[in-house]
């Protein structure tokens, strides 16, 4: 299907992880449907990238930049604005489940709010007059964690919760103007940040199996291309109608009946 995306602005935060990272496969997922990614994140990995993908032919950037640091999102978004003139989709994506419970210091959670949260806030704002240009459209990645809880992780489970609340306040705020505003939430899917994660386990091979089992749908993880596909599909003008929704990728893994899980 073709979803209408050549020659579009993307721009997606949290993008220069390791390969096979939800963000850096959304990157290549826009590549290969021929729109223009643009990375944000404060990983040096984002060169690399950037390199590959204009050896490609495709005109896009890197832009190095602590998304925990507000001045500097600003600075980005300009960047992007003086090169390209436009943003045809925001996809909000960095995301760093990073144990901040009830024990952390009110700094750590305040850092994990920072770049959770506030940092979808900061750059939907400083983007905004892009978006509005070519009435573009806001994608917000979320987690089941924002749903279900987790435990030991305050801070991120406070910040996805939020992140939900934006989705459908910009779906508010902007109708009028044309722009649609969403949310992709994420439960369990396979990246080399759940594989260390796994591996930090003293029962790591168990417990994996463990959280396999209970996935409805196959007993398997949602891979991070399944993830990129709905994104692509969300910022497409195939999704033309679609505002406010939470849309969720888990094999059922939140939402369907605990009876399904049989033997």
């Amino acid at each position: 299907m073709d979803l209408g995306l050549k020659n579009k602005v993307v721009v997606v935060t949290g993008a220069a992880g390791l390969k096979g990272s939800i963000g850096e496969t959304i990157v290549q997922a826009l590549a290969n449907e021929g729109a223009i990614p643009v990375i944000v994140c404060r990983n040096d990995r984002g060169y690399g990238y950037e390199s590959d993908l204009q050896k490609r032919g495709i005109d896009s950037i890197f832009v190095k930049t602590d998304l925990s640091d507000s001045a500097q999102i600003e600075s980005a978004a300009k960047t992007i604005g003086d090169k390209y003139g436009r943003v045809d989709a925001l996809i909000n994506n960095v995301g760093v489940n990073d144990g901040a419970g009830l024990d952390a210091s009110i700094d750590d959670f305040m850092y994990s709010l920072k770049l959770n949260l506030v940092s979808f806030f900061a750059m939907t704002k400083y983007c905004l007059p892009y978006i509005k240009k070519v009435k573009g459209n806001i994608l917000n990645i979320g987690s089941k964690v924002a749903l279900t809880g987790q435990g030991n992780t305050s801070g991120y489970a406070a910040a996805k919760g939020g992140v939900l609340g934006l989705t459908r306040e910009w779906a508010v705020d902007l109708i009028k103007e044309g722009i649609r505003s969403n949310a992709i939430i994420i439960a369990e899917s396979w990246t080399p940040a759940y594989d260390s994660w796994i591996k930090t386990l003293e029962n790591g091979e168990e417990k994996l199996k463990s959280i396999i089992k209970k996935i409805p749908l196959e007993n398997r993880m949602t891979t991070p291309q399944e993830i990129a596909d709905l994104c692509l599909f969300t910022i497409s003008e195939k999704s033309s109608h679609t505002t406010g929704q939470f849309i969720t990728v888990d094999g059922g893994y939140v939402h369907l009946d605990r009876a399904l899980l049989t033997e």
